[in-house]
């Protein structure tokens, strides 16, 4: 079955869940605690459903070591020790010197652990032998660098060799920003308590959290209504959202017309994968423009596509009035006949009020030259071209994703598409989108033109800027992990997801 594009009405209920920071997580607690009229009721859910995780998913562990730190976090850990002690386990607690509770929640937690029998040891440089280590070291509540004996704890249990059960947060790492000022833990798993962070899920997040679990703990939905959610999360299941059953008496002026421009000298390739992409998307027509000598290539590869020869901008007469969507960027170059292009793009564009996919050098050329944009403009930068596009280094976008994607959006105006490890999408004053999909094989040359050829071709369907990045970022990640499975994350090439995006692009629909 085919599909066609549908953006959502105003007020219409969008796909996906909400995703937090910590401030939210704190409002949603305090509500919670007010609701539950004692400090401790949350910290024994909190450590019982972090026991609950761990007996379901290491039944056979019997050594457990929980690393308690001095807040409410390690009172979830003396909670889940005791639970362990209970159910027959040999549970220890290690903790720094410094690190004695501090909160009368925790203090009280610590104190049954030790009636139960349980065992406290200061950290001395190494961990006692586990079969599964508990980080309940800060969770949420570091927001600087680890100490030097705090970064020597998270190093050890890094290098512990045993699975690793974070409760809420790995210690070190940002649940707002997804990264670590200094030491952070490597989880194996992180149990999410109350609501889901955006942290863990971009950026460094994936990679320290590891696998998720949410538990809400219980609390009452009302608890939640004051908390703003810093992003929305999407996954494949929401591809049906946009890509609906095309009419019967539908026909190729239906589904928009995109042109293509980019392939200087020994960058085709990448101007082809841009327009297979739009045609496997579903766009109605598929033009390039493009140096002469790849013509004959092209044609080869994609003989569905009109291939223009556009050996100068006067070759571009025509394309740029017809198209519904212009995709410029792919293998566009940085030189003369790049230049040129991009000039006259952008003039023909604002003119004739036509949408903007930019991608690759028509990106560093807008950086370098800053300039308006055309109205319903979507910029698809990787981390070191947002960078240049906000005057700043890759390790300051990375550093804060959320925030970097936010400021793109802000200072040109456009909608973005941060690519990278959670891959955020973000419209000007908008809430961002985060693609819970795609993986590690996708860090390869040319993924990027296939996801300009995909956006372009939703936005000529129909959808509008906001909504075609979401969707179109969704679509790539999603053919990516289609097309991982059949062989692996390495060696997966760019046309590989070309191939799997007709299957992709036509969900089944909702019931």
């Amino acid at each position: 079955m085919s599909a066609s594009c549908a953006t959502p009405a105003p007020g219409a209920l969008l796909p996906g869940s909400p995703l937090y920071d910590a401030a939210a997580l704190r409002a949603i607690e305090a509500a919670a605690l007010a609701h539950a009229g004692e400090a401790t009721a949350l910290m024994q859910r909190a450590g019982q459903a972090g026991w609950r995780t761990l007996s379901s998913h290491w039944p056979q562990a019997r050594r457990i070591v929980v690393v308690c730190g001095p807040g409410n976090n390690g009172g979830d850990g003396y909670v889940l020790a005791t639970q362990a002690l209970a159910s027959g386990c040999e549970a220890v607690v290690v903790r720094l010197e410094s690190h004695a509770p501090r909160t009368g929640a925790s203090r009280a937690m610590c104190a049954a652990f030790e009636a139960a029998g349980g065992k406290v040891e200061a950290f001395g440089g190494a961990l006692p032998p586990a079969d599964i280590l508990v980080d309940a070291l800060f969770g949420i509540g570091l927001s600087r660098a680890p100490d030097h004996a705090t970064a020597a704890l998270i190093d050890a249990i890094n290098a512990a060799g045993v699975p690793v059960l974070a409760l809420d947060t790995p210690s070190g790492l940002s649940g707002d920003r997804g990264s670590a000022d200094g030491a952070a833990v490597r989880a194996t798993r992180t149990l999410q308590f109350l609501a889901p962070q955006l942290g863990l899920q971009t950026g460094d997040g994936p990679d320290h959290a590891g696998a998720l679990s949410l538990d809400a703990l219980g609390v009452d939905a009302h608890c939640f209504e004051a908390a703003q959610a810093l992003a929305r999360r999407i996954d494949a299941q929401a591809l049906a959202h946009w890509l609906r059953p095309r009419p019967r008496n539908a026909h190729k002026g239906s589904h928009g017309r995109v042109l293509c421009i980019g392939g200087d000298h020994g960058t085709g390739g990448a101007v082809m994968l841009a327009a297979g992409a739009a045609l496997r998307a579903g766009a109605g027509l598929v033009e390039v423009a493009t140096q002469g000598v790849h013509v004959a290539p092209l044609l080869a590869r994609w003989p569905e596509v009109m291939v223009r020869r556009t050996d100068n901008v006067s070759a571009l007469a025509g394309a740029l009035d017809a198209a519904d969507v212009i995709a410029l960027g792919p293998g566009l170059g940085q030189g003369s006949w790049g230049h040129a292009l991009f000039d006259e793009t952008f003039d023909a564009a604002i003119a004739a009020d036509t949408p903007l996919v930019l991608d690759a050098d028509a990106l560093n050329l807008l950086a370098a030259r800053p300039r308006g944009l055309p109205a319903g403009a979507v910029l698809t930068p990787h981390p070191g071209e947002a960078a240049r596009l906000l005057d700043t280094d890759t390790a300051a976008v990375q550093h804060d994703r959320p925030s970097a994607v936010r400021a793109l959006a802000a200072r040109w105006n456009a909608v973005v598409v941060l690519k990278g490890a959670g891959t955020l999408v973000c419209a000007p004053g908008g809430l961002p989108w985060l693609i819970a999909a795609g993986n590690p094989g996708m860090a390869t040359g040319g993924m990027g033109d296939v996801l300009t050829g995909v956006i372009a071709a939703l936005r000529a369907q129909g959808l509008d800027a906001e909504h075609a990045a979401a969707c179109g970022a969704l679509l790539h990640a999603v053919a990516g992990d289609r097309a991982a499975r059949t062989a692996g994350e390495r060696g997966l090439l760019p046309g590989d997801l070309i191939d799997v995006l007709r299957a992709c692009a036509n969900p089944e629909p909702h019931p």
